[in-house]
């Protein structure tokens, strides 16, 4: 079946060869599914490959706003509507100036099976905007907002689309995108998530996605008969996503010395916690774009610009900024430097190689693909959707005692692929199976749709 796997990538490279991380996604998944093709033959017979790697909706739209100044801006809007098999569309919307289609594809894609792998019945779909909103004041926010969900709210719905926040795209955005989805339809419903605490949004969601990380990464260590507790933890980013891990990492006894930007990153050898921690918010309230003012007010903290923080020695790490962001050298420096385990936090952290290099030697380092291990958040937004639908509220400790419990599943599920089809402790091929399999059969039962 590995040719009717390259047929189908060289379709796509034939078609869009400047969709360079859609690409890379679809390899990385497709080539991990040849044992469920080989003995499945019903997938290739529905064309199953060629269906999933097709978005079902791509929506595209003009986003014009006006600045402070009185200034016109035009950006462009996007929801990709990859799959619904399973649930109504589900995945972040990304304000960020690198967003491209590309990138939307990928993430939708990526979200497809992610989703699959909560438990939850949630399909795959992603948006965004080259929209920065860096530097932007409250009011611009709000009037780029307001004009992108004057044309999305046509598309999503509790029952079709569900948008949730995403890089670029917190509380605020949210409560800006969900007030002008409220006028426009004049009805109060879940259809985005992420929302305030007092308008339907969920305890623990905020954190939700780097507690989900820390959970599935002590799993992944129990198989070796270990735990996060009097590890030592590398993170990048500190955004929410390493926030929360921060946070949970702590909690389980774990001591993180790093944390990252796009101007480099932090180390901290008597450890990130307590008021530190704090301050990781404070940043990114202030300046999303710098980690430097980190060493300047804590003494303990060495600011390294320019580099990643995979160098330095540690048991875990946490890759939980961007896609792309560990590459083949850095795996080879932490498998060297006696790393256990890596457990993406970010959407695809890892290049392509990388992650081949990972596979080829997960008897001596472990590694986690993100649609497994940072699954957290949207399990947490799908545990807020059914807050919404109950018009109830769970408690703090309800949501993480539920989040806990799911991303043991995602874990349990991963495992068990991984040996029913060959290649045990493989992570990525476990994912990847568990997640296309209930996405691939409910296709296949609902016919050519």
């Amino acid at each position: 079946m590995s040719q009717y796997v390259d047929e189908v990538l060289e379709g796509l490279k034939k078609r869009a060869p400047w969709e360079t991380l859609f690409i890379q996604a679809a390899t990385e998944i497709l080539h991990s599914l040849a044992p469920v093709l080989d003995r499945e033959p019903k997938y290739k017979k529905n064309a199953i490959l060629e269906r999933i790697v097709e978005p079902e909706r791509t929506i595209s739209f003009r986003v014009p706003w006006v600045d402070d100044k009185g200034q016109i801006h035009i950006n462009n809007g996007w929801r990709v509507q990859f799959n619904s098999a399973i649930g109504p569309y589900k995945g972040g919307i990304r304000f960020h100036p690198n967003v491209t289609l590309d990138t939307l594809k990928f993430l939708g894609f990526e979200q497809t099976f992610k989703n699959s792998l909560t438990g939850l019945p949630m399909g795959g779909g992603k948006g965004g905007s080259q929209f920065d909103p860096n530097g932007k004041s409250d009011a611009e926010v709000m009037r780029f907002c307001q004009s992108f969900m004057m044309e999305l709210w046509r598309h999503i719905g509790p029952d079709t689309d569900v948008p949730a926040g995403d890089i670029g795209v917190g509380g605020r955005e949210v409560g800006y995108l969900f007030g002008m989805y409220k006028k426009l339809r004049n009805e109060f419903t879940g259809v985005l998530t992420g929302k305030g605490q007092y308008w339907g949004g969920s305890l623990i969601r905020p954190e939700a996605t780097g507690f989900g990380i820390v959970y599935f990464a002590e799993e992944v260590l129990k198989t070796k008969g270990e735990s996060m507790k009097g590890k030592k933890v590398a993170i990048s980013g500190f955004g929410n996503v390493a926030w929360g891990a921060a946070i949970k990492a702590n909690d389980l006894g774990a001591k993180v010395v790093t944390i990252s930007g796009p101007d480099g990153y932090i180390y901290d050898p008597d450890g990130i916690t307590g008021d530190k921690i704090e301050y990781m918010e404070e940043m990114l309230r202030t300046d999303r774009m710098s980690v430097a003012p980190f060493a300047a007010k804590f003494k303990t903290a060495q600011f390294f610009a320019g580099k990643r923080p995979w160098e330095q020695v540690v048991d875990v790490a946490l890759p939980c900024a961007i896609q792309n962001e560990l590459n083949l050298d850095e795996a080879k420096l932490l498998m060297k430097n006696g790393t256990m385990a890596v457990v993406e936090g970010s959407n695809m952290s890892s290049t392509l190689e990388a992650v081949e290099f990972f596979q080829a030697n997960c008897q001596k380092i472990l590694f986690s693909p993100g649609k497994a291990s940072n699954a957290g958040g949207v399990a947490t937004s799908g545990l807020e959707m059914s807050q919404n639908s109950m018009r109830l509220g769970w408690s703090r400790e309800e949501v993480d005692s539920r989040l806990h419990q799911i991303m043991v599943n995602i874990h349990k599920s991963c495992v068990e692929a991984a040996e029913r089809y060959g290649t045990p402790g493989n992570y990525v091929n476990g994912a990847n199976i568990a997640g296309f399999i209930k996405v691939a059969d409910s296709m296949i039962d609902q016919g050519l749709v």
